[in-house]
């Protein structure tokens, strides 16, 4: 502990994030209300976009998926795409939003890569170095890639990549320790990501089935990496990425929010993708959070039901209500 506390910085390029978590991109997730939720709990973890295609913005980049604050800072906005061109202009028009640039080359879902983008960019390094190039010629910014392991148990390149990543001037790497074959399947290999140690001069981020402040630490201490990031297990757990910093930094293990805490802070969400994409596209949109906020609670299969097939916003909050007065009966 003593030994990752004494590192509670990354500096990436120019700029030093003063934490060594980040928020992980996930597609359709960690759109402005989520980030502005958990940079309320922390002030110091790395933010990360949802995934944003440079074809789409370019032709269009008045839209809400690249919606920010100064709050948000430190905040990285992630790319997707193949054309050097277009992801340049993608990230030029982001600069001022940015506080760093990533870019996604381990997307692992077939209508990505079939279009050569995300992890398909692990099979031509030529190709991604080219990329990484072009945004970093294009930006003042510093430049970061996510990608996986490699393609397959029998096809892993990660060392040989990220080298090739540093090279064409990527100021860091993030790493989710399984293969694009995985999906995200099986256990994340925090040991096989370990070989990277040594291997690059830029910090690397550890990535994949980091659920609590004790899985952190393990992967740290496994992957030897200079960071951790946390995907999926944020969803409905704001605190999440703050009580692991409370343990890296001060070895305080803070107690996980209790199933009211959770239902106050999901109606708190509910309420701001409400007010930021209007009532039925809200509700809508933030279907697929209820089973993260409520898992693991007797009934928990019918009250999903009931929540992701109501669209009236007062019988969703009495379903909460309904959910929480039954929790405390028990």
């Amino acid at each position: 502990m003593q030994e990752i506390k004494a590192h509670n910085k990354i500096k990436i390029g120019n700029i030093t994030i003063n934490s060594i978590t980040a928020l992980a991109p996930l597609a359709g997730i960690t759109d402005y209300v989520l980030r502005k939720l958990i940079r309320e709990e922390s002030k110091t973890t790395l933010l990360m976009t949802e995934m944003i295609s440079s074809e789409a913005l370019v032709q269009n980049n008045d839209c809400n998926i690249i919606m920010t604050d100064k709050s948000e800072s430190p905040v990285s906005f992630q790319i997707e795409g193949h054309k050097p061109e277009l992801m340049a202009k993608a990230a030029k028009i982001l600069e001022n939003r940015a506080s760093i640039i990533d870019i996604n080359m381990g997307c692992p879902i077939n209508k990505i890569v079939k279009g050569q983008d995300g992890c398909s960019l692990m099979r031509n390094p030529k190709l991604a170095s080219e990329i990484v190039t072009a945004v970093k010629e294009a930006v003042k910014i510093p430049i970061t890639c996510k990608f996986r392991l490699g393609w397959s148990q029998d096809d892993k390149n990660f060392i040989e990549f990220a080298q090739a990543m540093q090279e064409a001037g990527a100021s860091a790497v993030m790493v989710h320790a399984r293969t694009r074959s995985q999906l995200y399947s099986g256990t994340a290999d925090w040991l096989e990501l370990s070989k990277l140690r040594g291997e690059i001069d830029i910090p690397y981020y550890a990535n994949g089935d980091i659920t609590s402040p004790q899985t952190a630490l393990k992967c740290l201490e496994i992957s030897k990496a200079d960071g951790i990031s946390v995907g999926r297990a944020s969803m409905g757990d704001l605190s999440l990425l703050s009580r692991i910093e409370k343990y890296l930094n001060d070895g305080i293990l803070l107690p996980e929010p209790d199933l009211n805490q959770k239902i106050s802070m999901l109606k708190k969400h509910l309420d701001m993708e409400i007010a930021f994409r209007g009532e039925e596209n809200g509700i809508k949109f933030f279907r697929k959070f209820y089973p993260c906020y409520i898992k693991y609670i007797r009934g928990g299969s019918e009250y999903r039901h009931r929540l992701v097939t109501e669209l009236n916003y007062n019988n969703i909050i009495n379903i909460l209500n309904e959910i929480a007065i039954n929790a405390r009966q028990e």
